[in-house]
């Protein structure tokens, strides 16, 4: 959520930042404001009239007391405290009115930014060459069906298009890759949690999940109850909920953690021949980063954070590139992202295996999540997140960079501790 001292001051920075990424919210932003001013206006009566009534109130005892007649002053006192509760009533409503129009403001994005869709994005860096064969290459759909690792047909039948079942050697290459993540992570200092699958409303608020994109999630109801659940579309969605409604000191910034779950997706599945297979999944499994900072602390927080996830990449041998975003591909509550993409050679374009991401105070200010500064005032803190990684893009990739003429797959040297062998399928 935008602070609203920060749209008094510069509604048409605002605007602008809304245009660059492809939204006129010009509209939205004159709304808040003319609502703002109403709701500040009352405010402020409401304040006088409770001033008066609570001045009023004090005298008269002393005036009952010296005799005089109270009646009237009773009476005009009903009136007043009638016309409070009234006026509070539509302070409140006010405030929601403005509060629903400030939650369908995306993030501002950064200066830095290009304006514009993922058309203007740019590559920063690509490391090692596109892979050569000598040979015709399958793509990774037929490796992994002739190697057993992947079974689609039964995860289909199980849980219908979008979905599959890691068998043998696939299921244990999955394995191998989560324990390779976060071993990685767990060296670099971050906190390992397990959260749950099953949040709450206020998570999805607070990550910026919702009202906007409720749909794009798996609700769950209880029909013994009527309190209703999400399942999780990644686990920043819980870890940034971490310290909702906290204060955090100096002393505990920057907070880092990792977690591992499944992610759930209802919007996977176009079934365009550039998302078959895994590519794109309503469930899949990732490793999660996030970071809790003050401002000053966030940009470095950031270059950690796509350094981290790009070297997970390198050390696993796979091309790939790191994209900067431009302001209209960068997701709603975010102020700036930039993608790690492996290369997909059957396809021969790049698909993201991490999204590294600074939301700034955005989600700080959806969960009330503060920290006393060094001032001794509190500041709202700064979120980050970036995969580090999901699984589903980065075994096609290696099983597809990594194949060999005769329709096994060399293993990368880093996994070959957690698998025990140096090739999958090799005769």
């Amino acid at each position: 959520m935008l602070d609203i001292k920060k749209i008094r001051e510069n509604p048409e920075e605002i605007k602008a930042a809304m245009k660059k990424r492809c939204l006129d919210l010009d509209s939205v932003v004159d709304d808040i404001l003319k609502i703002d001013i109403e709701r500040r206006k009352l405010s402020t009566q409401t304040d006088q009239m409770k001033s008066e009534q609570n001045s009023v109130s004090k005298k008269i005892p002393l005036l009952k007391k010296s005799g005089e007649d109270i009646a009237p002053i009773l009476a005009k006192m009903k009136e007043l405290s009638t016309e409070i509760t009234e006026s509070a009533a539509k302070v409140s409503e006010l405030e929601e009115q403005q509060r629903s129009l400030l939650l369908s403001l995306a993030n501002i994005p950064d200066e830095d930014l290009a304006a514009g869709g993922k058309e203007n994005n740019v590559a920063l860096r690509y490391f090692k060459e596109v892979p050569k064969f000598d040979f015709t290459p399958k793509n990774h759909v037929e490796l992994c069906e002739s190697l057993g690792l992947i079974d689609y047909e039964r995860g289909a039948k199980l849980a219908g298009a979008g979905s599959w079942v890691y068998r043998g050697w696939g299921a244990r290459l999955e394995w191998a890759l989560l324990n390779f993540f976060i071993e990685e992570h767990i060296a670099d200092g971050y906190e390992f949690v397990l959260p749950p699958h099953m949040l709450n409303y206020e998570c999805g608020y607070t990550a910026g999940q919702f009202p906007k994109f409720g749909d794009e999630v798996y609700k769950i109801t209880n029909p013994t109850s009527e309190v209703a659940k999400f399942m999780l579309p990644t686990a920043e969605t819980a870890l940034v909920n971490l310290h909702r409604d906290e204060i955090l000191t100096m002393d505990e910034l920057p907070r880092k953690y990792i977690a591992y779950t499944p992610c759930y997706r209802r919007e996977a599945g176009s079934y365009r021949s550039e998302e078959r297979g895994m590519i794109r999944g309503h469930q899949f499994n990732k490793v999660e980063m996030v970071q809790y900072t003050t401002e000053d602390g966030s940009e470095a927080a950031f270059e950690e954070l796509v350094g981290k996830a790009e070297r997970l990449v390198q050390k696993l041998g796979l091309h790939h590139r790191v994209s900067k975003l431009a302001a209209g591909d960068v997701s709603f509550s975010m102020a700036r992202t930039y993608d790690i993409e492996v290369w997909i050679p059957s396809m021969g374009i790049y698909k993201e295996v991490s999204s590294a991401s600074n939301a700034h105070d955005y989600q700080a200010r959806r969960g009330n999540i503060r920290y006393r500064g060094e001032d001794k005032k509190l500041h709202f803190v700064h979120t980050l997140n970036a995969s580090g990684l999901a699984t589903s893009r980065v075994i096609p990739a290696i099983v597809e960079q990594y194949q060999n003429a005769d329709g096994s797959v060399t293993v990368p040297e880093v996994l070959r501790k957690y698998l025990g062998v140096d090739c999958i399928g090799k005769k």
